[in-house]
Order: C-alpha cells, then structure tokens, then sequence
C-alpha cells in the first residue's frame, strides 16, 4: 500500500512549505469528507480575515514539524 505521506523529509525549505501546506489540506479533507460541503463553505472562510489568519497558524504550526525533522535544513557536514 503507498502512503500519501511517505516521509516528512523534503530537499529544499520551499518543499517543506508546499508539504505544510498538503498536510493543512488534507487535515480538512479528512474532517469534512464531503466536497459539496465544503464547496458550500468556502465564500464564507475566503472573505474571513480570522479564518485565513487561522488557516496560516495551522500551516505554520504542520512547517515547524517539517522544519524539525528535516533538521531545519542544515548541513551536517
């Protein structure tokens, strides 16, 4: 079976973003399965200055995790 999230590890900080930002989708996907649903509730978080600010605390807290195991990207050597 594969795995959508076969590792936290990503070559470059920018990856690391981007895969925040996945993980941040899938949480919402993963708690309101529905599409139509959510479909229904986005003019109401797109026009929401808290939603989006909440939205973008979440997405930092999934980068600091990324960040961490990927050792903040340092060199070893």
């Amino acid at each position: 079976m594969s795995s959508w999230l076969p590792s936290l590890i990503t070559e470059t900080p920018e990856q690391g973003y981007e895969l925040a930002v996945k993980l941040s989708r899938v949480a919402v996907k993963m708690t309101q399965p529905d599409a139509e649903a959510r479909e229904r509730m986005r003019p109401e978080y797109a026009e929401s200055s808290d939603a989006l600010i909440a939205v973008s605390q979440v997405v930092a807290t999934h980068f600091a995790t990324i960040a961490a195991a990927n050792g903040y990207w340092r060199d070893a050597s």
